[in-house]
């Protein structure tokens, strides 16, 4: 091309210019704009990737009601702490402190009758814009005083009525005994304006997510087919927001877990290992730091008194003598940091620093005894005919039941069925759902007099299960955990258990708001709502008092185990009356003598921390890590 100067020739520029005018002139299209700088100077930067946190863990699967032992798992535990509020929390220093995020207050304000005043913060309010007021402290305590399968109830069994105050803000709760334990109460509120009506209501509504959120974070998704579950920062959070906008939830097994921190796609993995894959981990060296996350739950067998087949105290104690407690164990635990935790009391887990052996003797349970277990089972009227023990032309059968295909449960099951059916005794092993398993299956009145009360319990509407292998939760307060797992019910004591879990008489102090709170309009200072009177529970569920006829109670606990002359001791432990340590010299070697449960192991984590991630900890005991959340932080590797 020619130049003049560098500069175009006026007729080249005069061509191209009509040019463009016939290209415009035939086109509907519009010329593009005037571009004063290059492209690549005025487009606009990626969106910023929002800073997370990535976690491996075990599973994602729900439920995840925290209340229900068909829930339990390390992934319910983490998700009430992220995302619902709580009155106490655990701590390192006292035990239990005040969530001030919360709670402005909560004290005990009168001794007869013992009552516990609490008072919400006004601006504290579920991810809806309802408040967080009266109504979910009266729904969770009915649910638990009438629901089967529920996690430590004892406490909220002595809950003899709950006013509402300043616009249901104010919750006055009173006891039909004293309870030195009250502060184990009211962890983990749920919305009950949208529990009460969600499909499938208490067992129901937490099975795939949240209806609503009163934490720092909120649920973005559940991908269960992934094994992935987001979590983001709850923008209607009314306290200190998360550090990061985001954490991550993946599940992975042993080696994935250790793939993951390796290559630094996850910051910290979280699970229940096997010896081999914490080897592993411990080979990631110093960068990765490891460290034991006692679980809450305790892992039992229990043998039902309940049904014609271990209703006799020789039979139940022939059968615990044939169980090898120790293969049980090392099947469970599989050199894992459970296998340190061995169990060896009924009401204390081994996490508990009071925590001490309480096994009698030498013998059954602790070392299985053949010959001790034949001549109970002779005694009992059995004799050994081709293999099997048989009374009055009947073969001795038990059914072993486990929470679904849960582990470490099926895999204990499958091995306590191999024992016994090495020494004579018919077994069959069901896996019944966990939701049916601790619903209904394990939710059987029990005659007072001492004998089994009828049929056995139905499960899949057939079979009742004579030995479950089940989690038993273990409350911050151990005389909470031997009332509930040990208890008759609260249709043995005294005070008011009628079911109605509530007093709204406080016109006055509830000054008529509830009736105009909108929870819907998303203004957080409406803090009017009080719950009604009724029954929270579901359509065809009986109350205690409905099943506890003359004769009879449903006891709190699964094993079907009531004891009225143990029952008198449990209650005085509950109410203070009597000191831990003097109420469990006086139980366990009762309750060892009864052979209804045999601990095997408290569940425990590991808990594996690489150098991206800041604030991970182990966290308060029977807390776990995930306590610390929203203080959590990346690191730069």
């Amino acid at each position: 091309m020619r130049t003049n100067g560098g500069r175009k020739t006026p007729w080249l520029v005069a061509l191209v210019l009509a040019l463009a005018g016939v290209l415009v002139a035939c086109s509907n299209t519009p010329p593009p704009p005037v571009v004063s700088s290059p492209v690549a100077e005025t487009s606009e930067p990626p969106a910023e990737t929002p800073s997370q946190i990535v976690a491996v863990v075990d599973d994602i699967v729900g439920g995840y009601n925290p209340h229900l032992l068909a829930d339990a798992s390390t992934v319910t535990t983490a998700l009430s702490q992220l995302l619902l509020p709580s009155v106490f929390r655990p701590s390192e220093e006292d035990g239990f402190t005040l969530d001030d995020s919360l709670m402005e207050s909560a004290e005990v304000t009168s001794e007869d009758p013992f009552t516990v005043t609490y008072r919400i913060r006004p601006d504290a309010s579920w991810s809806d814009g309802a408040p967080i007021a009266v109504e979910d402290f009266s729904y969770l305590a009915q649910a638990m005083k009438t629901q089967p399968g529920v996690v430590n109830p004892a406490g909220y069994e002595l809950i003899s009525s709950i006013e509402p105050g300043e616009g249901g803000k104010l919750v006055r709760v009173m006891f039909s005994e004293p309870y030195p334990g009250w502060r184990t109460l009211f962890s983990n509120l749920l919305p009950a304006h949208l529990m009460k009506d969600a499909p499938g209501g208490w067992r129901g509504a937490l099975a795939e997510s949240f209806p609503a959120y009163g934490g720092p974070f909120g649920i973005k998704t559940i991908d269960t087919a992934r094994g992935e579950l987001v979590l983001e920062r709850n923008e209607r959070y009314w306290e200190k927001p998360a550090a990061v906008d985001r954490i991550v939830l993946q599940r992975a097994d042993g080696p994935g877990m250790v793939s993951a921190l390796r290559s630094g796609s996850a910051q910290f993995a979280l699970g229940s290992v096997n010896g081999d894959t914490r080897k592993l981990l411990a080979d990631l060296g110093e960068d990765v730091d490891l460290s034991v996350v006692a679980q809450p739950y305790v892992v039992d067998v229990v043998l039902r008194p309940v049904g014609p087949a271990l209703v006799e105290d020789e039979v139940r104690e022939a059968v615990s003598a044939l169980i090898d407690r120790d293969a049980l164990i090392d099947e469970g635990t599989r050199g894992g940091d459970s296998a340190d935790l061995r169990a060896s009391a009924q009401v204390l887990p081994p996490s508990e620093e009071e925590y001490k052996h309480t096994i009698p003797g030498s013998g059954a349970p602790l070392r299985r005894d053949t010959e001790k277990a034949y001549e109970l089972l002779a005694e009992a009227g059995y004799e050994r005919e081709a293999g099997s023990w048989v009374r009055d032309g009947r073969t001795l059968s038990l059914v072993v039941a486990s929470p679904g295909q849960k582990q470490p449960y099926a895999r204990i099951a499958a091995k306590l069925e191999e024992q016994l059916i090495a020494e004579g005794i018919d077994v069959n092993v069901v896996h019944p759902p966990s939701e049916e398993l601790f619903g209904s299956a394990l939710s059987a009145p029990v005659d007072l007099d001492g004998g089994a009360h009828g049929e056995p319990a139905p499960t899949n509407g057939q079979v009742g299960i004579d030995i479950a292998v089940i989690p038993r939760a273990v409350s911050a307060d151990p005389a909470t955990t031997l009332a509930s797992w040990f208890g008759c019910g609260s249709g043995d004591r005294d005070g008011d258990t009628d079911g109605d879990a509530e007093n709204t008489d406080d016109a006055d102090d509830a000054e008529g708001e509830s009736k105009d709170s909108n929870a819907g309009d998303g203004e957080s200072g409406e803090t009017g709502r009080e719950s009604d009177s009724t029954s929270t529970a579901e359509p065809g569920k009986s109350n205690d008092t409905d099943t506890a006829e003359a004769g009879q109670v449903v006891p709190t606990n699964v094993a079907g185990f009531c004891d009225l002359e143990l029952q008198s001791v449990i209650d005085s432990v509950l109410t203070g009356e009597t000191s831990l340590k003097q109420g469990l010299a006086d139980v366990e070697p009762e309750l060892w003598a009864q052979r209804i449960s045999i601990p095997l192991f408290q569940l425990a984590d590991t808990l594996a921390v690489g150098p991206g991630v800041s604030g991970v900890t182990a966290g308060p005991p029977l807390a776990g890590p995930f306590s610390s959340a929203v203080d959590w932080t990346r690191a730069p590797r």
